[in-house]
């Protein structure tokens, strides 16, 4: 499966997931924190939501957070 090695990658170039793909990638990722590896996050975008809330979304929190406050968790987008 391709997923465990997106996540290593992730770790790896210390980025921030973000995926469609919500009913997968969340189950891998959580394999990771449990396993006490390296997980910098996830940002899970159903399908449905409007891509201008998306984008919204995703400036807000890069503009108002650090990468390393996304160790360890999964977000789901939209944020409100």
């Amino acid at each position: 499966m391709i997923y465990p090695e997106v996540l290593q990658w992730s770790a790896t170039e210390e980025r921030l997931l973000l995926t469609h793909d919500v009913s997968t990638v969340s189950k891998y990722a959580y394999e990771r924190i449990r396993a006490h590896k390296a997980m910098p996050g996830v940002i899970e975008i159903n399908r449905t939501v409007p891509i201008l809330t998306a984008i919204e979304d995703l400036i807000l929190i890069a503009e108002c957070s650090l990468p390393r406050e996304w160790e360890g968790k999964i977000l789901y987008l939209p944020l409100r």
